[in-house]
């Protein structure tokens, strides 16, 4: 093992657990093994805590490079040249993908707690699969693990079922879960046939964390109504087969940096971006950075476009609007479809306004994090128009672009960053008279507006960034006691569940599907 998995965290070692790997590799021109960074959004949060303190990542390895770099017991290390953590590789073979990641967890919990116009899809097969990869992935938190209270950091919907299998094999373990994604109303949660399942693998953590306070009280809620478990929404504890789990609101964030951009460099920027798209030197640069994903209202956003042009026909010609849309789940036929609407859409409306080469500059590709902060310095405004998103880090990278505290921020009001980045301008994204009019006042907005706004935003993230969400995280569950069951007292219980009902036991179904 390597010597990158020895470190702790004041004495305890810290395993990460998530879909995304913070590395892949390829092989260049040569046949040499290159890794190349993932600027996902639960990489650009959790990777500066194991950059900073050391400890193992376990992910899905992907490809044939991935498996040739991954000589160390199934790991490596990484950055390259200057390792800090060790990367654990799981390797699924392409049905088990298939059925875990587009079946259940994309085709299934996705769309079931983002709630937009997909209807989720469950099958047995696809929860079979899911079951067994989360299975797969909780042997190897297991087999990474050198002592018997590691920090084990759960990520995201993926792994709902991880953290009672983990429990299941170190009793001993803080387990902090966060659910990055929203999390539903019961009676929307209650509709998957499997729902008490992954509730009951969700409690087998020692804290679990979301996004806004509205996703902890549904999931409260989930938790009392279908588990009948004991609720203290107080204090935000679930009691849960002889334990109390801790039930926190983290709002996820990104590395802070700072940047010290001059006005020549500035300008040059802007003038590249603008020819690079085939912009007038003189356009209202709108951008934004998003997933072709149904949940990220492209077309809504490109509709509130369409309607800007109408009522303001002044700007045709000088409102450019480049969408850097990264393709992702083609395997998903929802997925497929939405990226071909954006497609004809965009190609509709810059027919209709083809002056200047029309407004909408669609992008399409996996965009460097480089080529998304050029993007973002050069833009006069930045819309992230979720129809539903749980936090959206994208915004927050906007305003950490933004050193020259320029910029408008338009932001929906269904994304958790708007709970915290009031300044921004906030909007219902279904509203497509209201998107345009938030458009018609980024472009009218004064320099000092500007600045003020974007200087609040700026001390927010900076104070509120990934270093303090992990931390706040782990800190959660370092305190707690995990060497004994919790015992509430017979008044607390009485306050928190005045009507005490035997937990339902899990239906066969329910334990098992194999």
């Amino acid at each position: 093992m390597s010597e990158y998995i020895t470190s702790s965290i004041e004495g305890q070692q810290l395993i990460v657990l998530a879909n995304r790997e913070p590395y892949r590799h390829e092989r260049d021109g040569a046949g040499r093994l290159v890794a190349t960074r993932s600027s996902s959004g639960v990489v650009n949060a959790v990777e500066p805590l194991l950059l900073e303190r050391s400890g193992v990542w376990i992910a899905e390895g992907v490809g044939d490079a991935d498996r040739d770099a991954a000589a160390d017991h199934g790991g490596v290390d990484v950055p390259t040249g200057d390792p800090r953590y060790r990367l654990r590789r799981v390797f699924l073979e392409a049905r088990e993908q298939q059925g875990y990641y587009n079946g259940f967890a994309n085709g299934a919990l996705w769309p079931l707690c983002h709630r937009t116009a997909v209807e989720p899809v469950f099958t047995a097969d696809d929860f079979r699969d899911y079951d067994r990869v989360n299975r797969r992935f909780a042997d190897v938190v297991a087999e990474e693990a050198l002592e018997r209270s590691p920090i084990v950091l759960v990520q995201d919907y993926h792994f709902a079922l991880v953290p009672r299998l983990v429990r299941d094999r170190l009793p001993l373990g803080r387990i902090a879960t966060f659910w990055h994604i929203p999390w539903p109303r019961p009676e929307i949660f209650g509709m998957c046939p499997w729902a008490r399942r992954l509730l009951d693998g969700l409690l087998g953590s020692s804290g679990i964390g979301f996004q806004t306070a509205t996703d902890a009280q549904h999931f409260l809620s989930s938790a009392e109504r279908l588990l009948h478990a004991v609720v203290d929404r107080h204090a935000g504890k679930v009691m849960y087969q002889g334990r109390t789990i801790s039930i926190g609101v983290f709002p996820a964030s990104i590395e802070w940096f700072e940047g010290q951009t001059d006005a020549a460099s500035a300008a040059g920027n802007r003038a590249a971006v603008l020819q690079e798209i085939g912009a007038p030197h003189a356009a209202f640069l709108g951008t934004s950075v998003d997933r072709l994903d149904y949940t990220k209202g492209l077309e809504h956003k490109f509709l509130a476009i369409e309607r800007l042009l109408e009522r303001s026909p002044e700007l045709i010609g000088r409102f450019v609007f480049a969408e850097l849309a990264q393709p992702c789940r083609d395997g998903i036929p929802a997925y497929r479809a939405t990226r071909q609407r954006v497609r004809d859409l965009a190609s509709r409306i810059n027919s209709r306004y083809a002056e200047g080469g029309g407004p909408i500059r669609l992008i399409e590709g996996n965009h460097a994090p480089a080529t998304v902060d050029r993007f973002f310095k050069a833009a006069d405004l930045c819309y992230v128009g979720s129809l539903h998103d749980g936090m959206n880090l994208v915004s927050k990278e906007f305003v950490r672009a933004r050193d020259d505290e320029r910029g408008v921020l338009m932001l929906s009001a269904r994304t958790g960053a708007a709970q915290e980045l009031r300044d921004a301008l906030i909007v219902n994204p279904y509203d497509l008279e209201a998107v345009a009019r938030a458009f018609r006042a980024a472009c009218a907005l004064s320099p000092a507006e500007q600045q003020l706004r974007m200087r609040r935003m700026r001390q927010h993230v900076a104070r509120n960034n990934a270093r303090h969400w992990a931390e706040s995280l782990i800190a959660s569950v370092r305190s707690l006691d995990v060497h004994r069951p919790s015992v509430w007292s017979t008044d607390r219980l009485a306050a928190a569940l005045p009507a005490i009902v035997t937990p339902p036991a899990l239906a066969a179904s329910d334990i098992s599907v194999s």
